[in-house]
């Protein structure tokens, strides 16, 4: 069953076609990576999603019921964390929930637990300290607090790690992983590393359209390409092995990656053999699996074409 669906949704600003007939269906209980490149119209489809903006044509469904631009029913099982999240700096965490309860019509003594609980999930003090000192990662995870206040089924993250150093992605990714079996989230980003960390679902959106989706694991047997990566010493030893190796293969700084579709041990015996006849040896040989980003290259790249 999916809590979420476009269909045939098609969005223009002035002359710039953003989306071209946008199909997409998130199932429910999944965490939906939907990936594309800076300027693809993710955010517009969130926006799109949420009621925010006009369709030029299409229709979305949000737990079986159309979205309506501004007066939208279904925002009602939906939480929102923008990419850069806006708040009252002068308030505490507290009276911002508080503040946002009241606002979507939850009443005390419900509320007031419900703040307790939100800011231990995301590891903040409830404290009087103001939201004006916090750090980015800390607004970030204050963000996911009041997305996350009115228990929605259904949510929404728009960029959630594009401004955060290392460790707070790593710890803003485990929180939303933490969710999973609580509620559906759909959350765009075109870090391709956070999606494959935590998502069981993968749209890409290129050229306006849903190239692909579906489950990432189904997805990488789908578009799996074997190949072996070599490590040298060097860029120039690196290169002589690309003169050596009697295969295609690419280079990027000191590694040789070489795709493959024989048998491994006959392809890495041959290789090796031909390196060694040029007296070039690898630091190391390693058997690379198909990533999303090989997906992700595959894919826009038939487009192109």
């Amino acid at each position: 069953m999916a809590i979420l669906e476009l269909q045939r949704v098609t969005k223009q600003f002035g002359d710039q076609r953003v989306l071209k007939g946008l199909d997409l269906t998130v199932p429910t209980g999944s965490i939906f990576g939907f990936v594309g490149e800076n300027g693809a119209g993710k955010t517009t489809t969130m926006k799109l999603i949420l009621g925010l903006d006009t369709l030029d044509s299409g229709q979305i469904t949000v737990a079986g019921q159309p979205v309506r631009y501004g007066q939208t029913v279904t925002n009602q099982v939906v939480g929102y964390l923008p990419d850069v999240p806006a708040y009252y700096g002068y308030m505490t965490p507290t009276e911002y929930l508080t503040l946002c309860g009241r606002l979507t019509g939850m009443h005390q003594p419900d509320l007031a637990q419900r703040i307790t609980q939100m800011l231990k999930t995301v590891d903040l003090p409830q404290n009087r300290h103001r939201i004006h000192g916090f750090s980015r990662g800390m607004k970030q995870r204050l963000g996911i607090a009041q997305a996350l206040l009115n228990r929605p089924q259904l949510l929404i993250c728009d960029e959630p790690t594009s401004a955060l150093d290392p460790n707070g992605r790593s710890e803003f990714l485990d929180l939303l992983a933490s969710l999973r079996g609580e509620m559906t989230i759909l959350f765009s980003t075109h870090i391709l590393t956070d999606v494959e960390r935590i998502s069981d679902q993968v749209g890409i959106l290129h050229d306006g359209v849903l190239q692909v989706q579906g489950d990432l694991a189904a997805l990488k047997r789908q578009y799996a390409q074997s190949q072996v990566q070599l490590k040298f010493a060097s860029p120039t030893i690196a290169k002589q092995a690309v003169a050596a190796i009697a295969r295609p293969a690419v280079q990027t700084g000191v590694h040789v990656t070489v795709p493959f579709q024989d048998d491994y041990g006959t392809m890495v015996e041959a290789t090796l053999r031909a390196l060694l006849a040029a007296n070039v040896v690898p630091l190391a040989v390693d058997r690379q699996e198909t990533s999303l980003e090989d997906i992700f290259r595959e894919v826009t790249a038939c487009r192109q074409q």
